[in-house]
């Protein structure tokens, strides 16, 4: 393994969407193009479709230098009220554009660090998100808790308002870890958060893991995985650590790239910590992810109807997501727009009655034909291709770039279609990358993603 670790261990994207961020063509992109597309994408919305919210809350209180996030440093919570009133008025202007109201799948909370704002103040956000809104039966709201700030009162009024799923950052239980990422937490902060959820109704309570931190090693991890089974979560996302600070500043040189595992560590680390988790009952769900049996994301796995998008890994389907709030991405599945990430100029933009647009991407024929083979990668391990989709691809170079993966028992590669075995599950980013175009066509001179292993 440590042989194929060195062979493939490249900078890659993580394509939690296609094309990635870097390769969007934003020259050719206007803000009016995005809404054109968005609408008639809503228009064509059948009845058992919905729409999913996706809401960026960026203020922390403390930097964790992990953190790829768009963020904000604060600890002054009289930002929460006009940030507020920015995303309802964002909200509202699209609610004018698509007209109908639109059918709520979804929404999920992330940041930043949600339960920064007050249960009052999420509860203001709420009741105005679902104003002149029709809640789909089968919905799904999900938020992002921080453990040291999560109180019962947030846990309360959010599951009053409709959310059963919950995720919870933990990172690592080790101190010296901890320390160096600026994220210094108890497990029991971390225990009494997730009883308190159960104990007041919520379906799914997650952790989040990260492998590959500075001075983290082999027995730190199983250490935390370790606490972690005590406390039993329904899903775990075990996540490699992008350490990006070309990209993301300041935040991640807290420490040297010499106080970080080697790949080969980092690989064992995360290969022990698979293990650990499939042996006390948790399965592997894509890529990073594992749940228990019967949670839905394993059930949707095995379905076949897994999803991937800016979200991760999500049982819902939707082809339209809308992202609010500073820096959030939308989706409309022909088109992709981000916003303002500075939160000034998102605010500026939307006292001028603008969606608060600043770029994107509008999805040629090509692009939505690789964006489906690389999600069917990324969410089933394999991907069929039809014989009106080899005049718009070169499936022949694709292939072509996978033989070496073959040959090294890692990937099938048939006539028409390719499956990734498991030996070549740690390597599913490099097997998108083949289908990946623009990354072929336009290779960065500098770095621009984390390393693929």
């Amino acid at each position: 393994m440590q042989e194929l670790i060195q062979k493939y261990n490249v900078p890659g994207p993580r394509y939690t969407s296609y094309p990635t961020v870097p390769y969007w063509d934003t020259d050719s992109f206007t803000a009016v193009d995005w809404k054109i597309r968005l609408k008639k994408q809503f228009d064509l919305l059948n009845i058992s479709e919905g729409v999913s919210l996706y809401i960026h809350l960026p203020f922390c209180e403390s930097l964790c230098t992990f953190c790829g996030c768009h963020k904000r440093i604060t600890k002054r919570h009289e930002v929460e009220e006009p940030y507020i009133n920015a995303l309802l008025k964002e909200w509202q202007l699209y609610k004018e554009l698509l007209v109908e109201k639109p059918v709520i799948k979804e929404i999920h909370l992330g940041g930043g660090t949600p339960t920064f704002f007050s249960p009052e103040n999420l509860t203001r956000l709420m009741s105005g998100l679902l104003e002149n809104t029709v809640i789909d039966e089968g919905h799904t709201f999900s938020f992002e808790g921080h453990p040291n700030n999560t109180t019962k009162e947030h846990l309360q009024t959010l599951y009053d308002l409709g959310f059963r799923r919950v995720s919870f950052g933990v990172q690592d239980y080790n101190r010296e870890v901890q320390i160096a990422i600026h994220r210094v937490q108890p497990f029991e902060n971390v225990k009494k958060v997730t009883e308190l959820a159960r104990e007041i109704g919520y379906s799914s309570v997650g952790h989040d893991l990260i492998f590959g931190l500075p001075f983290q090693t082999l027995e730190h991890v199983k250490y935390t995985i370790e606490k972690t089974k005590e406390l039993r979560p329904d899903r775990i996302a075990f996540y490699s650590y992008a350490h990006v600070p070309w990209i993301k500043g300041n935040g991640q040189r807290g420490f040297s790239e010499e106080n970080l595992p080697n790949p080969e560590q980092k690989r064992t680390q995360y290969e022990i910590g698979k293990m650990w988790l499939e042996k006390n009952g948790y399965v592997e769900v894509g890529m990073d992810h594992f749940a228990l049996p019967d949670d839905e994301l394993t059930l949707a796995m095995q379905n076949k109807t897994l999803h991937r998008n800016f979200m991760g890994y999500t049982t819902t389907t939707n082809k339209i997501m809308i992202g609010l709030g500073a820096s959030s991405i939308s989706d409309s599945w022909t088109a992709f727009a981000q916003n303002e990430k500075n939160i000034e100029n998102y605010y500026s933009l939307l006292k001028q009655d603008e969606i608060p647009v600043f770029k994107g991407h509008l999805l040629s024929d090509s692009d939505q034909i690789i964006r489906k083979h690389i999600l069917n990668l990324m969410c089933n391990l394999q991907t069929k291709w039809t014989p009106e989709e080899e005049g718009l691809l070169d499936f022949t170079d694709i292939k072509s770039k996978l033989a070496e993966m073959q040959k090294d028992g890692l990937i099938v590669i048939q006539s028409n279609a390719i499956q990734v075995l498991e030996k070549g599950r740690p390597f599913i980013r490099n097997v998108c990358m083949a289908f990946d175009i623009l990354y072929q066509q336009k290779q960065p001179q500098t770095r621009l993603f984390s390393m693929t292993v």
